[in-house]
């Protein structure tokens, strides 16, 4: 994958380098050919040297035998700094305008060629142009030196065949090279870019394996990637290690759940056989109080199942609730009744208290009770016989239901955990037999009805349990 994205940009970067140098290639061709269009300062530079010594012959004019430059070719000359020398057919000098005196009166044919070709030749320090001027029959000539530092003039002597080929092989060479040093700078540009990828793949590859120990300092234009492949990471460790802690618990639970289940299945099945003696004849008090026996104890773990089903469905969110409008003073003091009717707990101190005698709320009644009624089992399981309850209602913008206890307490370190599905404290006593999920039961209901419960408690003092809906 990482030498796909490396070979990817590279190829993009040679393309685009090609194309630039057949753009500049292009660029330089329309310099060249515009490098001879002069400035439009003169008549002169507007014209180019050869244009204007083909067309200065309108300036040469003739006056009976002698010919002359008019007074608008001085001023052209003096525009292009120029001077001139009028030949008549034996090459001998018969008109000179502003010429240097190094230039001779009279030239060979081998002369004029010879300083026309070669700049400097016969130590004339001027680029030279010839034209000519037809006077009747007769052929005039004229020469016309320019500054060497203005006008330059190169003549190029070359075979048609050999100049193609050598613009085909100096292009070919070019792209060459110019490739070779794309591929090299692309190459070297390119790692900046698919290493910062490549670290990312490896990355994700860690997170889809389960190695969650991924972390990059964000930088660079990848700087968001690395931030967000951090996050996820440090969620899929917060995750990892809350299922651990899940998986721990429930094979704790389920372990819990199953000796709860052996014992009373030991009861059943233990009575059930001696029920099916034969030989031995029951009077009807024994059957009754067999009967009774496991009725109860089936009674029990039906209790457990039960707890573990609406548990689930709790936390799966499908549980529908049967909510009707209750007052709530009436159902928490019927609760807290119900639970001083019972012969085992008779004895206990619950007190109730609530300034309203009317709070009305849409609930579903059986569900509340069941909370209420889970907190007062637990602060009486889990404290001596003479603790001492108070339950109170108190109506502001929620209502607010308290259960608290002058009892044991609960430690800190397991405060966080009271409401955890499996979880069981180290006050659990002889007298708790049950499943170890009513606290969790608790807090799903009251967070199904939008609401929420909190804990607070002193080791040796007791506890209170705020729940708000």
């Amino acid at each position: 994958m990482k030498w796909k994205l490396t070979l990817r940009f590279v190829a993009t970067v040679i393309s685009v380098v090609i194309i630039v140098v057949l753009i500049n290639i292009a660029a330089v061709t329309i310099l060249v050919v515009r490098h001879n269009v002069p400035n439009k300062s003169n008549k002169f530079l507007e014209l180019g040297p050869e244009k204007f010594v083909r067309n200065f012959n309108s300036y040469v004019l003739t006056s009976g035998e002698n010919l002359y430059v008019n007074d608008d070719g001085k001023k052209a000359l003096d525009s292009a700094e120029a001077w001139i020398q009028v030949l008549d057919e034996s090459g001998k000098e018969i008109y000179n305008y502003k010429k240097p005196e190094v230039a001779p009166v009279k030239y060979t044919p081998f002369q004029l060629v010879h300083v026309y070709k070669y700049r400097g030749a016969l130590d004339i320090p001027s680029t030279i142009f010839i034209g000519e001027k037809m006077v009747e029959d007769k052929q005039y000539s004229y020469i016309i030196g320019f500054p060497m530092e203005k006008v330059q003039k190169n003549i190029l002597i070359y075979n048609v065949d050999d100049i193609g080929n050598f613009i085909k092989n100096a292009t070919m060479i070019v792209l060459l090279i110019d490739s070779v040093i794309a591929l090299f700078f692309g190459y070297l540009f390119s790692r900046t870019l698919t290493k910062p990828l490549g670290n990312i793949i490896n990355g994700v590859e860690k997170l889809g394996e389960g190695d969650y120990d991924v972390y990059y300092r964000p930088k660079g234009i990848y700087s968001d990637v690395y931030y967000n492949i951090n996050n996820l990471s440090d969620t899929l460790k917060s995750n990892k290690k809350e299922r651990m802690k899940l998986d721990k618990m429930r094979e704790e639970w389920i372990a819990n759940i199953s000796h709860d289940i052996k014992t009373p299945l030991s009861s059943i099945n233990g009575y059930a056989e001696i029920l099916s003696y034969e030989d031995y004849e029951f009077s009807m008090e024994e059957i009754k109080s067999y009967a009774e026996i496991i009725h109860k104890k089936s009674s029990y773990i039906k209790e457990l199942v039960d707890d573990l089903n609406l548990s689930t469905k709790l936390k799966n969110k499908t549980s529908m609730l049967n909510k009707k409008e209750t007052n709530l003073v009436n159902l928490v003091r019927e609760t807290v009744i119900d639970m001083l009717n019972d012969p085992k707990y008779s004895s206990n101190y619950i007190g109730f208290i609530s300034q309203e005698n009317v709070v009305l709320k849409e609930v579903d009644d059986t569900l509340i009770k069941r909370v209420i009624n889970n907190l007062l089992y637990n602060a009486l399981i889990h404290n001596e016989s003479d603790v001492k309850i108070e339950v109170k209602v108190i109506k502001d913008e929620k209502v607010h239901i308290f259960v608290k206890d002058n009892g044991k307490g609960i430690r800190q370190e397991e405060l966080k955990y009271i409401f955890d599905r499996y979880y069981r404290g180290t006050n659990t006593g002889e007298r708790h037999k049950g499943s170890g999920l009513g606290m969790a039961i608790a807090k799903e209901i009251i967070k199904a009805h939008d609401g929420d419960i909190k804990i607070s408690s002193v080791l040796g003092e007791g506890t209170e349990i705020e729940v708000m809906l």
